[in-house]
């Protein structure tokens, strides 16, 4: 039985955040119950075809799963412990501020939620309410004490940075907070202007006032020698965490390890494929209604493209590749596939080749996309 992890793609918010560029509606009760139901019934129609995996972590992301009543939750949660093979280790919730209180905190404890990610951004209620988040810092402190509370300590927070008139001293005292918070786990990324978002209108007509690339590169080094200089070690090229509270979720991604995405829009790596179900709401409805799986597309995977993926992925990780394990699962040997890359990306100080591990330098992970094209 393989090991692997399962998403679930809950598209409901309070109202879509100017950046964001996922698969999201607004709230409606009726929407909701619909939706559920079809979520049922694909974990339903997977049944079968997953008999053979054992499913270790689980995330519910979003939009914003927290919105909903933890009524849904405990349903999906029982369809999953009914028809897949679970041994759980991680199950983690998104979350917003303003949607997590004490019932629906110990209803998630009950059913066996042990991981809680906030979207934080920033402590700046100014930069907050310009982004269109619904929360202000004091909602998230709040919020905090109250997970801390009801025993779950195994928390993460998003925090963006290059944020439209964000400074870098906002962005450290940003992460120091977090730091004298105790969080244990701490996502750390870059704003990204995505097409279809109101913050790319805004681009667009030049009306969105973000840093140019050398602040943004600051805010990103500085940052980081703050939080490693605070035992939040980086472990991947955005997330940083206490010992052994790196997410196993993600690293199942990272890794190149089987996953399944269900729900609208979600993605999969499973059965010796990549595809993903549709963003369209009522294509989703209408399929999976009629019994049919709701895929838009589609494709096989083959060795090549296996084995760059596994490079390219497993290089975002601080510990890099093993050279071992890689021939032990493709039977080729890394050096002499990709020696010419090896050799000049040593040379520029991107990357070490060290004993039986290749993995990102400080400078390689700044310039990962670099790195990364030499391996496609």
């Amino acid at each position: 039985m393989k090991d692997a992890a399962l998403y679930i793609h809950i598209p409901f918010c309070v109202k879509k955040c100017d950046y964001c560029d996922f698969t999201s509606f607004s709230y409606d009760d009726k929407k909701i119950d619909e939706y559920i139901s079809l979520l049922l019934k694909e974990i339903d129609m997977y049944g079968e075809k997953v008999k053979k995996y054992k499913f270790k972590t689980l995330f519910f992301g979003g939009g914003t799963p927290s919105l909903i009543d933890e009524k849904y939750i405990k349903l999906i949660m029982d369809k999953l412990h009914e028809k897949f093979n679970l041994d759980l280790e991680e199950v983690t919730i998104e979350s917003n501020p303003k949607t997590l209180n004490e019932n629906k905190l110990l209803a998630y404890k009950k059913m066996g939620i042990n991981r809680i990610s906030i979207g934080v951004q920033s402590i700046d209620d100014d930069i907050l309410k310009d982004i269109g988040r619904i929360h202000d810092f004091n909602d998230f402190l709040n919020t905090y004490q109250m997970i801390k509370k009801s025993g779950i300590s195994n928390i993460n927070t998003d925090i963006m940075f290059n944020l439209p008139n964000q400074s870098v001293e906002n962005v450290l005292e940003t992460l120091n907070k977090m730091i004298k918070l105790n969080v244990p786990h701490i996502s750390f990324y870059s704003l990204g202007i995505e097409e279809g978002t109101l913050f790319h209108k805004r681009y667009s007509e030049g009306k969105l006032d973000i840093s140019d690339e050398d602040k943004e590169r600051e805010m990103y080094h500085r940052g980081i020698e703050l939080l490693e200089s605070n035992d939040r070690l980086q472990y991947e090229i955005s997330n940083f965490s206490k010992e052994d509270y790196e997410c196993k979720h993600n690293l199942y991604y990272w890794q190149l390890k089987p996953y399944l995405g269900l729900g609208i829009s979600a993605h999969s790596n499973m059965f010796s494929k990549r595809f993903g179900n549709t963003k369209n709401y009522i294509e989703y409805k209408e399929s999976i209604s009629n019994d049919k799986f709701a895929i838009y597309y589609s494709e096989d995977i083959d060795k090549e493209t296996e084995m760059s993926e596994y490079i390219i992925l497993g290089l975002r990780l601080n510990k890099g590749i093993s050279k071992k394990d890689f021939k032990e699962k493709y039977n080729i040997d890394l050096e002499e596939r990709h020696k010419e890359a090896l050799v000049r990306n040593e040379k520029n100080n991107l990357i070490k080749n060290e004993n039986d591990r290749i993995y990102l330098t400080k400078k390689g992970f700044d310039l990962s996309n670099i790195v990364f094209s030499e391996f496609i």
